[in-house]
């Protein structure tokens, strides 16, 4: 059981979708160190949507609409403050000491962008109890389990993406041009997620 859990995990998480687009977009432009910081933030969010499934915390989201609406809008108006960012990034030099931003700045964004979206509660909620064995003791503690396990599958994933996304970084910063461009994208990136978020678009 735990085997096809950890497939499944690998495989939602190789799936495109907001977190590795993400991953991805910040890794070129920050590097892997900032990226992988990115990854753990995620996962931590991750770990905190686990606990809100197996303390039941969860349910009071898919039950309250003035809850979930309003988790929401904290997520959205956090990536498009995310987006106003990089639109108005200055061009960095390969190798500067502005590229190579600190690593818990960079958690921090993986924690608020995971723990902001509602959706990953409901996602989990609906997710994880499907591989907890009937006649099992201790059902929270088994969702636990399970929420560590694809969190490990995240990094895994996620981590390597980071890696290949850190290598176009380099080659990207060489031309001022280049980097411009990959700051509107990225902003244009951020206002899409929160859209999507928001709207469901």
């Amino acid at each position: 059981m735990l085997i096809t859990f950890w497939i499944a995990s690998v495989l939602l998480a190789i799936a495109p979708g907001p977190d590795n687009i993400f991953v991805i977009t910040h890794s070129v432009l920050r590097g892997w160190r900032a990226g992988f910081a990115v990854v753990l933030g995620l996962c931590t969010g991750l770990l905190v949507h686990t606990t809100a499934v197996a303390l039941g915390v969860a349910v009071v989201l898919q039950t309250s609409t003035w809850a979930f609406a309003t988790l929401k809008v904290i997520g959205a108006a956090y990536l498009l403050y995310l987006a106003w960012q990089a639109f108005t990034a200055t061009v960095i030099k390969t190798g500067s000491s502005e590229q190579h931003v600190g690593f818990l700045w960079s958690y921090r964004r993986g924690i608020i962008m995971n723990v902001t979206n509602p959706k990953v509660s409901l996602f989990f909620l609906a997710f994880l109890p499907q591989f907890v064995p009937s006649g099992t003791e201790s059902v929270s503690l088994y969702i636990v389990l399970l929420g560590a396990i694809f969190a490990m599958a995240t990094i895994t994933v996620f981590g390597t993406m980071a890696l290949l996304a850190a290598r176009l970084s380099a080659w990207l910063n060489e031309s001022e041009t280049l980097q411009k461009g990959l700051n509107r994208a990225a902003g244009l990136v951020f206002i899409a997620l929160a859209l999507h978020l928001l709207l469901g678009l």
